[in-house]
């Protein structure tokens, strides 16, 4: 489960299981477990979809009373062979806790993007290359990743997503958009952009965007030559779009290769900071030497020039 929160409830999406394409999106009553009270739960059940992911609201300004909460996933099917897609996916669930019965989940609808390949073909795959192993790290390219971010700045609502994709020069890149909510509270999309500056592997981000309008992304960093460790990319809101133009940081390099098992991490996050609105806090995995296991790093971020 990927939980998010939205004013009306606690949004969950689950699986019925990694071989089988279908999912549940659910929602709690958010208001009663707030004070310790018995809560409803209502969930529909969607087949035929990849793994889904709710709109996090994210700083202090609400979406308009009463909006449905945006829902997505992206295209293509890896139990069908289907590794490709040209559109993400959303939905709008709308939940009415007064008679749950005319709750509604209305989608699929297709926001058509830059044509996208899963990294590694989807997930658990063997994908991702590390110095002195053939072991190689899952990417987890078939979905979109944790948080999807719900952002409002005055009237402008946006969705910020990311997830992992094959790039042209062989590695791994973190694909993100930025889409926004107009007036029929469908959704469009208003940039987007591959990260992927050289031939190594950036993939499992995490994205977040500021009171300003700033998005920032964490990632998982590695390669044949790297061990895995984490790293940060970012924008300002007025730079030209579909870039991270702002340096790559590094928040920690790696220091082994893990050999125990493919499946990497599970999941990165990144939050922003109540306080000013505008520090990006990210945690991620790595491993120190001669170590079996994860050790954590945490770090915070602000986007400025």
């Amino acid at each position: 489960p990927r939980p998010a929160v939205w004013p009306d409830g606690y949004y969950i999406p689950t699986s019925t299981g990694d071989h089988v394409m279908q999912k549940h999106a659910c929602v709690v009553e958010r208001e009663k477990m707030l004070y310790g009270q018995p809560a409803q739960e209502i969930c529909f059940v969607i087949d035929s979809v990849g793994f889904l992911n709710n709109a996090d609201l994210d700083g202090y300004q609400l979406p308009p009373d009463g909006d449905p909460n945006i829902m997505m996933a992206t295209g293509g099917a890896q139990l069908n062979d289907v590794f490709s897609d040209d559109g993400i996916y959303y939905w709008k669930f709308k939940v009415d806790w007064e008679e749950p019965s005319k709750s509604e989940l209305d989608g699929p609808h297709k926001v058509k993007v830059a044509e996208y390949n899963y990294l590694g073909n989807g997930q658990l795959t063997k994908t991702v290359p590390q110095p002195g192993t053939d072991q190689r790290l899952d990417s987890q390219g078939d979905k979109i990743m944790s948080r999807m971010v719900y952002r409002r700045i005055g009237e402008r609502e946006s969705i910020v997503a990311v997830h992992s994709v094959n790039t042209t020069i062989g590695g791994g890149g973190i694909r993100w958009y930025e889409f926004r909510i107009d007036n029929n509270r469908d959704v469009r999309l208003f940039q987007q952009g591959t990260y992927a500056p050289d031939e190594n592997y950036r993939w499992m981000g995490s994205p977040a965007m500021d009171k300003l309008g700033n998005i920032g992304i964490g990632y998982s960093f590695g390669g044949e030559e790297h061990f895995t460790g984490q790293r940060f990319a970012a924008r300002c809101a007025g730079d030209p779009p579909g870039l991270l133009t702002m340096k790559e940081a590094v928040l920690v390099e790696g220091e082994a290769s893990q050999t125990n098992t493919m499946r990497w991490m599970d999941y990165a996050q990144t939050a922003v900071d109540p306080v000013d609105d505008c520090t990006i806090w990210y945690v991620g995995d790595y491993l120190k030497e001669e170590a079996d296991y994860y050790s954590t790093k945490i770090g915070a971020f602000k986007i400025e020039r």
